[in-house]
């Protein structure tokens, strides 16, 4: 049975004692259970999946929002005194904080369950962006950045609540919807960012997406429901226990026994992490894949404004290139994701290693839409030549995360969460300090042989995904959280 079937066992044991015996009774799902979220209704299921984009929408137009104005808001609350590091600081320090954050969330997922974790994550994030907003240093400003970014359950969750929901084939239309709110909010997050900042300040992008963030915070308290299977059924053994008092010591029987504890709980996701060579090597690729994506953010404002004599308004409407290359990613997968996925499967059963084609085009593409990005900004050559290599850019970059997510959840089932959290520790911390590198690499080398040295790093990993797919399903059995059983 491979480790994606392993949702369909019996999960949760009673132990009662009568009359000196023990008797055990397996709980686990009916066939049609109305509680199973895979039993639930299309339209339902996917008015979750619009809710889940709703908030991640929100959560990338906060992220995304203040890069273009960065060094602006950097100037107005240090007294009219700029630094290129901190304003790269300003727009990075998000990542830290999401690294941080899956550490406890996505364990805590596993223990609590989706919907008070989510729906916890949610007020924080509303919290810690008012704080930002109302900030009065840029100390101040990047400690509240940093706390956001700490409140983000979206990345870990979002692809964990679709395995819960969807059966295999058909999670890779979800996992590449869902992108899509995202990119809208990348797309128009800094093009609105820029002009709300020239005619109402830059507080002001920040409030609005407070506001928004509040709206969906009240949509996931009324419509959203609890997905996790563990949690749903463990409410209802306290209900059993309730109504009958026949059940007194529910207990786990699955691997989830360990973890229980908190302090189990919060530890799990690294000894996922460092307990799959698989995962440790896709943490790695993916980590500096998405890097390139803050190496944009953080320099294509620069080119724009030094090179091009763009207003921050028109600089902020070029990211919506890099969106459109999202888009059409996002579109390649959800048509191609499952269909590949099928096709190679045949009559047999289905591997997560048949998810990764894409992700291998996507790793050998990226590095050279990233060094034409460079040289294109170096020997400043027309603008619609910058702008498709920055759609270029995110075509490839999308394309090399995506279907990673649903191997994860394939791949790990139970433990996708705290899987999704190695991937995600990584690419944050990544995103976090290799982006700082980027103004010392562009004064000594210039744009274009410093961009292509990044180049040259992510060229060297993208063969990772190439040998995961011929020899993954082999090392996947070193590890307890991945193999067949």
């Amino acid at each position: 049975m491979a480790a994606t079937d392993a949702e369909q066992q019996p999960l949760l044991r009673q132990i009662s004692r009568e009359h000196g015996k023990h008797d055990e009774v397996i709980l686990d799902f009916e066939p049609l259970d109305p509680e199973d979220p895979r039993n639930w209704s299309e339209g339902f299921k996917w008015c979750i999946v619009l809710l889940l984009a709703c908030m991640a929408f929100t959560v990338t137009l906060t992220c995304i929002g203040v890069v273009p104005i960065a060094s602006r808001i950097v100037e107005d609350l240090d007294r009219h005194s700029s630094s290129s590091t901190t304003s790269a600081l300003l727009v990075t320090i998000w990542e830290l904080g999401e690294a941080a954050g899956p550490l406890l969330i996505a364990p805590l997922s596993e223990l609590l369950g989706r919907y008070p974790v989510m729906n916890g994550c949610n007020v924080g994030f509303i919290i810690w962006t008012l704080v930002a907003a109302s900030s009065q240093s840029s100390k101040i400003f990047i400690a509240a950045r940093m706390l956001t970014g700490l409140s983000v359950a979206a990345n870990v969750l979002n692809p964990a609540i679709i395995g819960d929901m969807f059966e295999s084939d058909k999670r890779g239309s979800a996992m590449s919807l869902i992108m899509l709110a995202p990119l809208i909010g990348g797309a128009i997050g800094p093009a609105i960012s820029g002009a709300i900042a020239q005619s109402l300040g830059w507080r002001m992008v920040l409030l609005i997406a407070a506001g928004i963030a509040i709206l969906c915070e009240l949509l996931f308290l009324t419509c959203f429901r609890e997905t996790y299977k563990l949690a749903i059924l463990r409410r209802r053994i306290k209900r059993i226990q309730q109504e009958s008092g026949e059940f007194e010591n529910a207990k786990a029987v699955d691997s989830h026994e360990s973890v229980m504890k908190l302090w189990h709980a919060i530890t799990r996701p690294f000894a996922v992490l460092f307990g799959s060579s698989v995962l440790m090597l896709l943490s790695i690729f993916a980590s500096i894949a998405f890097s390139f994506f803050y190496v944009m953010c953080i320099s294509l404002p620069d080119v724009l404004l030094a090179e091009y004599d763009f207003t921050p308004a028109q600089a902020g409407t070029a990211f919506m290139s890099f969106s459109a290359g999202s888009f059409l990613c996002v579109m390649v997968c959800n048509f191609g994701l499952d269909r590949i996925y099928i096709k190679l499967r045949g009559s047999d059963k289905g591997k997560p290693e048949y998810r990764l084609p894409l992700t291998i085009l996507g790793g050998f593409l990226l590095p050279f839409a990233f060094a034409a990005y460079g040289w294109i900004a170096e020997l400043r050559l027309p603008v619609p030549l910058l702008l498709v290599s920055v759609a270029l850019l995110g075509f490839s970059l999308l394309l090399s995360m995506v279907p990673i997510q649903a191997y994860i959840v394939d791949a790990f089932g139970l433990y996708s969460a705290s899987a999704m959290t190695g991937v995600i520790v990584t690419r944050c911390l990544a995103s976090t300090f290799l982006p700082l590198c980027t103004g010392p690499l562009k004064d000594r080398f210039g744009y274009g042989w410093g961009f292509t040295c990044l180049s040259a790093l992510s060229l060297s990993l993208a063969v990772i995904p190439l040998l995961i797919l011929r020899y993954g399903e082999k090392w996947r059995q070193r590890s307890e959280f991945s193999k067949d059983d």
